[in-house]
This record gives structure tokens, C-alpha cells and sequence, in this order.
């Protein structure tokens, strides 16, 4: 088809794709396959243009200096390419034959997962603290008796040194300063009166865009691109033909073309008066790191076409996301807003203690008239995350230094210090970007991939690591750091930057750094799967041994072995399990595929309710009464990702309130060694399921009779038992890969 659309001789082919690396890579490859196709004769000439919008002006200009096709921006986008081949094609077999279920690992993805993984384990390791604030209510000289109106004060100084968030740690100090403060005077000791002006928010790039859907509406990245996408593709519009709505999505530019801004700041002066534009035109030069800035940022097509006249023609979500781009793209062009604050300290005669009391008032609106626009917008829409509070204000204002004022309540407040939050993928997406990692266009392709490989999933909004994926991320960091480091993987995309300006040649970069990467793989490759499995047994052991002390994981089964994290053989997934297979075969607990891509546990059916029977009288844990798919059962502690607590399977229950904490601590103490079998020196325990209680020996299971009392079983009864006739076996039949039906390990 290229061929044929050259046969009518045309003396000029003009290439105008993207003006970045990946749109200059298909300038290029547009006319190396024309060539090869002998579609371009010697007297075809083959101009490059490029324009950073796409307006008439910007076009005619462009035109007019069209150039050669840049082969330094060819061979950074070649490079990049080729760097994600290399790390791709070179981990994922490595992580196929070392983590079976674990399907891949690419660059950027990578150094994702880390974040999210590395916030985890904070979160695991962080120790709260206490501490405690403390607020006192001054009466001033001009406070009204009927309206209540004091001004609440923060302690910021006591004893002449200034206080920090943990200062105050424990109750009896808060309450000795509460004494104090009853015992002393107080006055003002200082009046600040200061303007605050809060500048417009810059217009929407990929991920700013991508952010705010995620706080404000609640999208996922991914369904943030695909509403933009329709916005941007367009809709019909009365008698028109398709309209698009915004400009292209993927950009990290935050320049507006300059037709653009003067049409935005006119509608401002029609709209809310001359005061409310600015002055001039808003440029933003703000630059995220490595960026190509190849398109403008995102606005509407037309800012004069208001979002409320899109209702009906657009779906709820688009609409939404419209009026966020079209809000954001009027403020940025529009004057700052100003707000009066007023901040009053008020101390003792002697200044050994202090308190602080602010108030602020919205002098001039500015942009934020925006975002109060009714009009204009379907939604009462008001976050902006500007909101100015006037609490105080005026009785703050009327306070001179040295005017008396008196405690009437001191309030003391209990705190103790919050991990670290997990990553939206809004926050997630934030920190890429900050350190430089990633493409606008790839975030929401980054987000889908994390979840599809069931690394990550998403609960209320955030970020949760899977258990397959902290192996991966764990595994990486030992044997292939620098792919999951942040500073590589930003420094490499300020490498890619090197080659587009020439400075870099790219297949010695390529070179150096497969020297380097070659060798990580090699001695992986070497590794013997028993040390990836006791790399993961560190760094997890908390996670795979809940509560149970290194020196006592010896296995119940055949009280020689010790427990130990392993992988299947089969690639069915990973277990806990004996060390002394296959002359043990006893499995603690499976860590299924199915297990990990959900909670711990099912809650069952929601007209159960958890009930709290109490505590374990030697841990202080709490015991819970729950409903699964498979009946009810007692637990031992809270529900954690990636925790396996103690369970216990009840017997069938008519009435689940008679179930008692005694009874949940008879049951959990199950299963439990009677002693050791005289022909073979291998235990013998009794064990309880939803049907009842058993005798257990290696392979051989043994019903223990319903009139039977399990407490009062011995030894000696369990090996008639065994000698029965109801003796059956159990265990996987000959021919079979599959382990045989794990048992419950607490």
C-alpha cells in the first residue's frame, strides 16, 4: 500500500510524527521501509517536521523549517528498546525456572514493585509511639460569655525549649503540665499579621492528570487513560462530525499554546471580571525529570466549551474527568488567591511557656472562583484543597501584646505515631515520576501489569504486595540490584537523554552495561534452588512462621526434620514443609496460587458476624469465632496479609452462642503428639476436622469414636485404634504428581 501510494511521483514527503525519541524512531522507520520497498526515488525528498502543538501557527512554523530525521534521538529511542529487551528476555526465564508462578520482570516494573514492596516492610517494622498534645482554650477580655468564643492554642514552648511531635510521651506529663497551666498567667507575647498568596495550580500533565482522578474521582490509572482516550478521540456533537474534546493525554509538557491561553484568560474576564485573569500569560517551565515535553498539556480543544453543556451528551465518568481537566485548565491562567493570616502567641510573664493560636481569611478569591463556579460545572465541585479556615479570625485580630488572657480548658489528647502509608496508585505514580523513572505513557500500563501478574492487588484504594511478588522483588534485589534500583533506573533514563543529545553513543552504553547484567545472570542461573529458598526464609520468616520461635520448627510429622519454606518440584507453587523429603512428605501449609491472590481467610457469609470469645490466657491474643465456605471455626489473632494464624475447624453447631473461649482453646491446642509408635519411632497424634476426631500415623488415619472423650485418650488407645478395622489410608494414589491434601500447621 506504501508502494502504491508513491506511483503518482510526488516530489516531497513530509514526516511529522511526534517530536520525541519514539516519534522520531518512526519518522525513521516510515523511510527505511519505503526504501526498502523502492518507493522513494532519488528526486523524492524526505523532510522531518516537528511542532509541539498542534495549532496552525505552530504547523505553518514548523513547515517552514522542516530538517534531516535526528538519528541521535533514533538510536536513544533504539537503546532504550534494547535495554528492555536485555532485562526482560534475560530475568524472566531465570524467574520461570528459580519461582515458578512468577512470570516476569522488566525494568521500570521492577523498580515499581520495589517501591511498593520496600513500603511494606516499613510498615512491618514500624514501632509506634505515644504522645500526647496539648490544647488550652484562652478567654480573652472581648470573648462573649454567651457564644462560647475562645481561642484554642497549641503548646509549642515549655521550660524555654521548644517542643517536638514525641516531647511530650506518657499521660503524666501532659497532666503535669495541665496542672501548671491552671497555676500560671498568661498574656500575649507576640501579633504576626501576614498575606498568604497561593498561586494556580499548573494544568494537567499524564500523571498529575492520573493523580487527582485518583483522589478526586476515584479512577484507577488505567480507566483514567481510557475515559481521556474517548475525550481525546471525541463525540458528535449536534450536526457536527466527531469532535475531540481535549488534547492528546500522553505528554509531560505543562506548556499551553499561546492561542490557547488568550482565548482561557478572555473567558476568565467574561466570566468573573478583569481582577480574576492574569495579568499576563501564564507560562510554566517547570520540568519533570527526563522529560520530552513533546506535546502541550492537557486542556479542552475549546475552553469555551463548558462542561455543563456536555451534559447528556457525555457518559458520568467522562463528564467528570472533562470538568476536572476544564477546572484546571481555566484556574492556571488565572490570578493567585490571597488569604489574611494572623498568628498570636501567647506565654507567660517569664516565657518559659508558650502557645500558639493562627487564624486566616479569604481576602481575594483568584483562581478558586473556579471551583465555586455552579454554573459552569455539573458538580458542586469545591476540591481543591484550597479551603481557607476563618476559625478565630476575629477575636485573634482584636489582640494586642500584652493583653491578659486566661486558661478555661485544657484539653489532653492521646497520639501514637502511624506507619507509613501503603501507595495509591495516584501516590505510587507521584513517586515514579519524582525520581524519574517511567514514561507518561507507560504508568498505566506499569499499574495493569503489577496487577495481572498477581504482584500487587488493590484493597480500599491502595496498594497491597502480594507474597509472589515481595519473592520477586526480594530475588531481584540479591541477584539483580541494580535493576531494582532507583537511582539506576532514574540514572538510565538520564543516559537515554545523553544519547538523544549526542553526547552518548549507544551501543557502547548498551555494551557496558550487558557486561555487567550478563554476569548477574549467569550466577543466577547457578544458583541452587535450595539457597533461593533459604534467602527467602530470612528475609520472610516472620511472615511464613508466625509465631513460632526458629528453634522450634521441628516437624510433628516425624519429629527429626525441621520446617522449612520450599518450592514445588511441579511448579504448582510453594509450601511449608519437611526438610527431610522425600523420606518425610509432610506439608505444614501451601502457599497456593489461590492463597495468595486473596486474604488469608474467607469471612464467609456477611450475616455472620466476627464474635470476639476473648483472650489466650499465655499470649493476650484475641480469639475470634468466624463462618468459611466450610463451616465455622475459632482463630487466634487479627486478620494480616500475608499472616497465617492458628485455626481450628468446629464440629457442626446448632447455636454458635454457646461456643466458649474454653472451647476455642481445647480446639486450637489440635493436633497434638500422644507419643511415638513402637514400630517405627514415628509419631502418633490426634488431630480434629469439621467431622471429628482422628488417630494419626504416618499415611494411616483412624476415627476416634463419637462416644469417645479425645481428652482421655492415650497412647495406648490410639494404637488399638490403629489396629482397627476403620483404619484407612491417606496420601496420594501411585502415578499422581500432586502432594498429597496439605494439614493445617499452626
Amino acid at each position: 500500500m506504501m508502494t502504491s501510494a508513491w506511483s503518482g511521483r510526488a516530489e516531497n514527503l513530509i514526516l511529522a510524527s511526534d517530536p520525541d525519541r519514539e516519534g522520531e524512531a518512526i519518522a525513521w522507520h516510515i523511510k527505511e521501509m519505503l526504501e526498502q520497498q523502492g518507493a522513494l526515488g532519488c528526486d523524492v525528498t524526505v523532510a522531518r517536521v516537528a511542532f509541539h502543538e498542534i495549532t496552525e501557527d505552530a504547523i505553518k512554523k514548523a513547515l517552514m523549517s522542516p530538517r534531516y530525521i535526528d538519528m541521535d534521538l533514533v538510536n536513544a529511542y533504539l537503546a532504550r528498546r534494547s535495554l528492555d529487551y536485555l532485562i526482560g528476555f534475560g530475568i524472566s526465564p531465570l524467574l520461570w525456572r528459580k519461582l515458578p508462578g512468577c512470570p516476569s520482570a522488566g525494568r521500570v516494573q521492577s523498580a515499581a514493585l520495589a517501591l511498593v514492596c520496600d513500603r511494606e516492610a516499613e510498615i512491618e517494622q514500624f514501632k509506634p509511639q505515644e504522645y500526647w498534645t496539648v490544647q488550652t482554650d484562652f478567654k480573652t477580655q472581648f470573648a462573649d460569655p454567651s457564644l462560647g468564643t475562645f481561642i484554642p492554642s497549641l503548646i509549642k514552648l515549655l521550660n524555654s525549649k521548644k517542643l517536638d511531635q514525641l516531647s511530650i510521651c506518657s499521660q503524666e506529663e501532659a497532666r503535669a503540665i495541665e496542672k501548671r497551666i491552671h497555676s500560671s498567667q498568661f498574656e500575649v507575647i507576640g501579633v504576626k499579621r501576614s498575606k498568604i498568596q497561593k498561586n494556580p495550580p499548573m494544568p494537567y500533565i499524564t500523571s498529575s492528570l492520573q493523580q487527582d482522578a485518583a483522589n478526586k474521582l476515584h479512577f484507577t490509572a488505567g480507566h483514567t487513560m481510557k475515559v481521556a482516550q474517548k475525550l481525546y478521540e471525541g463525540v458528535n456533537l449536534s450536526s457536527e462530525e466527531a469532535t475531540g474534546l481535549i488534547t492528546y493525554m500522553r505528554t509531560d509538557g505543562f506548556h499551553i499554546s499561546d492561542g490557547a491561553a488568550e482565548d482561557i484568560r478572555s473567558l476568565v474576564k467574561e466570566r468573573y471580571g478583569e481582577e480574576y485573569a492574569a495579568k499576563d500569560i501564564r507560562k510554566y517551565l517547570k520540568k519533570v525529570k527526563n522529560a520530552q515535553e513533546a506535546h502541550e498539556a492537557i486542556r479542552p480543544t475549546s475552553i469555551r466549551r463548558l462542561p455543563s453543556s456536555l451534559v447528556g451528551v457525555l457518559d458520568d465518568d467522562s463528564l467528570k474527568l472533562y470538568t476536572l481537566i476544564w477546572k484546571r485548565t481555566l484556574a492556571c491562567q488565572m490570578e493567585a488567591s490571597r488569604t489574611d493570616l494572623i498568628q498570636v502567641d501567647i506565654g507567660t510573664p517569664e516565657g518559659d511557656m508558650s502557645f500558639h493560636s493562627s487564624g486566616s481569611r479569604l481576602d481575594f478569591k483568584g483562581y478558586q472562583a473556579v471551583y465555586e463556579d455552579s454554573e459552569a460545572s455539573p458538580s458542586s465541585d469545591s476540591s481543591v484543597g484550597d479551603a481557607v479556615h476563618e476559625g478565630n479570625f476575629d477575636a485573634l485580630s482584636k489582640l494586642k501584646v500584652k493583653d491578659l488572657v486566661s486558661p478555661v480548658n485544657v484539653h489532653l489528647e492521646q497520639h501514637f505515631t502511624k506507619p507509613p502509608s501503603r501507595y495509591s496508585e495516584g501516590a505510587l505514580i507521584k513517586k515514579l515520576e519524582e525520581l524519574g523513572i517511567g514514561r507518561p505513557s507507560t504508568y498505566a500500563s506499569i499499574m495493569k501489569v503489577l496487577q495481572d501478574r498477581k504482584y500487587v492487588t488493590i484493597k480500599s484504594r491502595v496498594l497491597h504486595p502480594e507474597f509472589r511478588g515481595r519473592m520477586v522483588s526480594a530475588f531481584l534485589l540479591h541477584h539483580f540490584s541494580e535493576v531494582v534500583d532507583y537511582s539506576f533506573t532514574a540514572s538510565m533514563e538520564t543516559e537515554l537523554d545523553n544519547v538523544s543529545a549526542g553526547s552518548t553513543e549507544w551501543k557502547g552504553l548498551l555494551k557496558d552495561y550487558w557486561e555487567r547484567f550478563s554476569k548477574y545472570c549467569a550466577d543466577a542461573s547457578k544458583l541452587d534452588g535450595r539457597k533461593v529458598e533459604r534467602m527467602f526464609e530470612e528475609k520472610f520468616g516472620p511472615i511464613l512462621f508466625p509465631n513460632v520461635d526458629k528453634d522450634s520448627r521441628n516437624c510433628p510429622s516425624c519429629s527429626e526434620g525441621t520446617l522449612r519454606f520450599k518450592v514445588s518440584r511441579y511448579g504448582e507453587g510453594y509450601f511449608i514443609g519437611c526438610d527431610r523429603h522425600p523420606k518425610c512428605k509432610y506439608i505444614a501449609r501451601s502457599l497456593s496460587q489461590q492463597e495468595d491472590e486473596t486474604e488469608p481467610i474467607d469471612e464467609g457469609p456477611k450475616s455472620f458476624e466476627p464474635r470476639l470469645l476473648g483472650v489466650m490466657p499465655d499470649s493476650n491474643e484475641k480469639v475470634f469465632l468466624k463462618q468459611g465456605p466450610y463451616g465455622h471455626y475459632v482463630q487466634v489473632g487479627e486478620d494480616k496479609k500475608g499472616l497465617f494464624p492458628k485455626r481450628a475447624s468446629l464440629s457442626e453447631v446448632k447455636d454458635t452462642d454457646t461456643v466458649t473461649l474454653e472451647d476455642a482453646i481445647e480446639l486450637l491446642q489440635y493436633p497434638k503428639i500422644l507419643g511415638k509408635h513402637p514400630d517405627d519411632d514415628q509419631p502418633v497424634l490426634i488431630t480434629h476436622s469439621k467431622v471429628g476426631y482422628n488417630i494419626k500415623h504416618r499415611r494411616s488415619l483412624a476415627a476416634v469414636p463419637k462416644n469417645m472423650d479425645p481428652k482421655k485418650i492415650t497412647l495406648e488407645r490410639a494404637l488399638k485404634l490403629l489396629s482397627g478395622k476403620s483404619v484407612r489410608q491417606i496420601g496420594r494414589p501411585k502415578g499422581k504428581s500432586k502432594t498429597k491434601e496439605p494439614i493445617e500447621w499452626h
